[in-house]
């Protein structure tokens, strides 16, 4: 039994996983209230980080109470994971952190073992693994949430990269010059196909500052500025995309993250910049999935990580 973890922005995502006969089951899963991103921009990298890592522990503690028999825990982390140390190198959305060891420091507070992974790579294993694809196969999965995260499966493994920052299409530049990322560069995808992307194009547009909540009810009604902003979020991921699977020739791209929920609205724009872009011999090729597994890909992936890595 396991617990794995999907750490977001403003939540804190918590799954008990049962593995057995090879296969794993969802007992239970809870949401935690976490405000890390705020917590990080209010307080010293120091306070953020014993704040995490307190917020986290308890959250796991709460539900061992319950389930006593879990002997591991796995935990998908927005940032650039040292895939020797298991360091966190740089979280572009959790400002300030820089260097800090997840796995050990919770690991010495819960009293059992602890795997780190970038989040979208947890979320693309778990998606592996559940999309019943078959056993070998290569994918890109995209996170589209509060900020546009990446993970690639090659035959059937994580790929993390040397350095851990493999698949960060959030962080290649579609707009030279363009906003300001917590990566240090400008003009990233991140800055305008996640879900504050789409509140910034919204409030250039309109200069009224909504939630993408709001926006996507907008632009369900057909409103003009909400329906722009969809399709400037769709148009920009595919062009990190469309260089992507140059490089990396794929078949299978699986969409989720909270925003994959309005791809509708950015489907067409995304699908005609992608086929712009794309050399010829690779067009009409890509199978898009939108993700079914709602919260759970990555809870499940960061599990199965775990369970893989640490021998759990």
């Amino acid at each position: 039994m396991l617990i794995g973890i999907d750490v977001g922005g403003t939540n804190l995502r918590l799954g008990v996983i049962k593995s057995q006969d090879g296969a794993l089951q969802v007992l239970e899963e809870t949401r935690f209230r976490a405000d890390f991103s705020q917590i990080c921009k209010a307080h010293t990298p120091q306070q953020a980080w014993q704040h995490i890592l307190n917020t986290t522990a308890d959250a796991i503690q709460t539900v061992r109470q319950r389930y006593p028999d879990v002997s591991g825990v796995g935990i998908g982390f927005p940032g650039f994971i040292n895939p020797v140390s298991q360091k966190i190198a740089q979280s572009p959305n959790l400002p300030g952190l820089s260097d800090v060891d997840l796995s050990a420091d919770l690991s010495q507070l819960i009293g059992l073992p602890v795997v780190v992974e970038n989040d979208a790579l947890a979320a693309a294993f778990g998606e592996y693994a559940n999309q019943h694809f078959a056993q070998g196969t290569n994918l890109i999965y995209i996170g589209l949430g509060t900020g546009v995260g990446g993970g690639l499966i090659l035959n059937g493994q994580p790929f993390q990269g040397d350095h851990g920052v493999a698949m960060e299409v959030g962080h290649i530049i579609v707009q030279p010059n363009g906003r300001l990322c917590g990566c240090g560069n400008s003009g990233c995808v991140e800055q305008y196909a996640s879900a504050s992307g789409l509140a910034k194009t919204y409030f250039e547009t309109t200069n009224q500052r909504c939630t993408a909540a709001e926006i996507a009810a907008q632009a369900h009604q057909g409103n003009q500025n909400a329906l722009f902003a969809y399709a400037l979020a769709g148009s920009t991921l595919a062009k990190a995309l469309a260089h992507t699977l140059k490089v990396i020739d794929v078949k299978h791209l699986v969409v989720g993250g909270g925003m994959s929920a309005a791809w509708p609205f950015m489907q067409a724009a995304f699908q005609q910049q992608l086929t712009q872009d794309l050399i010829p011999v690779l067009r009409g090729q890509l199978n898009i999935v939108i993700s079914t597994m709602g919260d759970q890909a990555g809870m499940i992936g960061a599990a199965m990580l775990a369970q893989q890595k640490a021998d759990i």
